[in-house]
């Protein structure tokens, strides 16, 4: 009979000291035992950590994939996209003056969707509420990529995992909008000083600044360009009703396009299990005890691995709100739900 279920690759922490080696074990275990063929370039997806945070994945931890993929003469990177809001990673060259701080210095960086986020390419998926969605442009021309995340609680989605890297993080900045709020950006009329830098930035005229500065919703495509750009913080996220079921699915489809036609390998780091996201610009101290390293070709089973492990061992189910993703994730064909769960030593 044919084994249908994915494989997830599991190795316990020893210790902090080792947690580079280990991601190199598992990655060279995954490469090996699922016959994956490695392309001449394979980006590294990660994700920086906002200033001021200091429970993000560091550097050091990668430190043994990049030694992999050296030994086998495969060119690589680290490789972001920008963030919807306000703070030091929602422009490139801010993005990539945080990264060298943070200590991700060791390959290049590379910022996938351009300066402020207008670099994307429509990666077509004709879903349940996606034809199409805006994948950063560098992240679209890939063939592989291995996308390490960093588990975790999260304030809007309920944890932050593979699927979360991937439809969050590989999307432009546009796209982040339309998974956030499916709306179009809205202009505090106070704070807005009617500079018109807004609108210089916007591509398609979408800003009226006369007396009541307002986004004419017929016209803005949600790049969220304008977001970016304003030095007032003036312009921002409608926030009302974004976190809903249609928010999972909406991520769901975006982590589908940043995996369509891609032979990716994905690696989970289970520790600094902290309540919410990496992008919080702020200390932040773990809640539960480190559990490990996972790895997999699917992103849907290695969450689910994540979680079941992590609640098995608490004896309680961990992290509830957002499983749903999951669900929809396997209704849409990312990947299954049920998995065979390898531990290596």
């Amino acid at each position: 009979m044919v084994n249908l279920l994915a494989n997830v690759y599991y190795k316990q922490i020893s210790s902090k000291d080792n947690l580079s080696n280990d991601a190199r074990d598992l990655l060279k275990t995954v490469v090996e035992k699922e016959g994956v063929s490695l392309e001449e370039k394979i980006p590294i997806k990660v994700h920086f950590g906002e200033e001021k945070n200091v429970t993000y994945l560091s550097p050091s931890y990668y430190e043994g994939i990049i030694d992999y993929l050296k030994e086998n003469q495969i060119e690589s990177c680290f490789i972001e996209t920008n963030v919807l809001y306000r703070g030091e990673r929602n422009a490139r060259r801010k993005h990539m003056l945080l990264a060298y701080r943070h200590g991700f210095t060791k390959i290049p960086v590379v910022i996938a969707d351009g300066e402020i986020g207008e670099d994307y390419t429509d990666i077509e998926i004709n879903k349940n509420n996606l034809s199409k969605c805006k994948i950063a442009q560098k992240i679209a021309e890939q063939n592989q990529m291995i996308v390490v995340s960093h588990f975790k609680g999260h304030i809007g989605a309920g944890f932050g995992g593979a699927i979360k890297q991937l439809g969050m993080g590989c999307a432009a900045r546009g796209g982040k909008l339309e998974q956030h709020a499916k709306t179009v950006p809205i202009i505090n009329p106070i704070e807005c000083d009617k500079c018109n830098k807004c609108k210089k930035h916007c591509p398609v005229n979408a800003l009226k600044i006369g007396l009541f500065p307002r986004v004419d919703k017929k016209k803005c495509i949600g790049c969220a360009s304008c977001i970016s750009v304003c030095p007032k913080g003036a312009i921002k996220i409608n926030w009302i009703g974004s976190i809903s079921k249609k928010f999972y699915e909406r991520m769901a489809e975006y982590a589908y396009a940043a995996h369509k036609g891609k032979n990716n390998i994905y690696i989970t780091f289970a520790v600094n299990i902290t309540r919410n996201c990496d992008c919080e610009g702020h200390k932040m101290k773990p809640f539960l005890k480190d559990l490990g390293i996972f790895a997999s070709t699917d992103p849907v089973s290695i969450d689910m691995a994540c979680l079941d492990k992590l609640s098995e061992r608490e004896k309680r189910k961990i992290f509830t709100r957002g499983r749903y993703i999951l669900d929809y994730c396997q209704e849409i064909g990312l990947g299954k739900k049920d998995y065979n769960l390898i531990e290596i030593n």
